[in-house]
């Protein structure tokens, strides 16, 4: 692998026209292996050289390679890390990171995860609400940063939030557990709003929403559905 410095060279140099980011990708492709994932623990001084908006394709791969280590995660996890993602989220090229998406997904699912534990989900409504808009190609598309995104709403009460990704018709699902998520924590949304007619129906979403097997929260979401029922009908 090339040197980490003639790396952030190429990705300085190659975030202008599609037929440049295609040729960095190839490089940034070759590079994200052992060799790079060795160096993780040095390259927060190198993302500080790139422009997120950008730069977004290689400071995405720079940004997953160091969230992939649990000793970066230990070390900077509660603090520059959360800073780093939240801006890169919020700021990000959505055609770059789309190049990418598997990355992507990786990084916000980290930044969830590394929030959940400092019990602070406030911090990521708006980055992860940022996240769900452009990592999606069409509204109507159902992604994994949703359900994410409404467990943070719902963690923070910020139910008004929540309401941002509820809204849109959603047609295209790729995972049966990310619908069944979203309907989940959309239900518990509207139920916190006393919206009941709307979490009858996402809760109804969810218990009837194929799964490969039972778990607790589809037995929760049934129970919530029950009460809903009663609420909703007078009983």
């Amino acid at each position: 692998m090339e040197s980490l410095e003639a790396l952030v060279a190429h990705i300085q140099g190659l975030s202008g026209s599609g037929e440049e980011l295609a040729h960095l990708h190839s490089l940034l492709k070759q590079a994200d292996g052992e060799s790079l994932r060795a160096h993780s623990a040095g390259l927060l001084p190198f993302l500080s050289q790139l422009d997120p908006n950008t730069h977004s394709l290689g400071f995405l791969y720079l940004l997953e390679v160091f969230a992939s280590s649990t000793a970066n995660l230990r070390a900077h996890g509660g603090g520059d890390f959360l800073v780093i993602v939240a801006d890169f989220l919020t700021s990000c090229s959505a055609d770059q990171i789309r190049m990418a998406p598997d990355k992507f997904l990786n990084v916000c699912k980290v930044f969830k995860n590394e929030v959940m534990q400092l019990n602070a989900p406030i911090r990521a409504i708006a980055p992860l609400r940022a996240a769900v808009r452009k990592i999606r190609t069409s509204s109507e598309q159902l992604t994994p940063i949703h359900a994410d995104y409404l467990l943070m709403c719902l963690l923070a009460k910020q139910y008004k939030a929540g309401l941002s990704a509820l809204e849109d018709d959603i047609f295209d699902v790729d995972q049966p557990k990310d619908l069944f998520l979203y309907c989940y924590y959309g239900g518990m949304i509207y139920i916190g709003l006393k919206k009941f007619p709307k979490a009858l129906e996402l809760l109804h979403n969810a218990v009837t929403a194929p799964m490969s097997s039972l778990n607790a929260i589809a037995v929760e979401a049934y129970r919530k559905y029950v009460l809903v029922s009663l609420i909703q009908n007078g009983q």
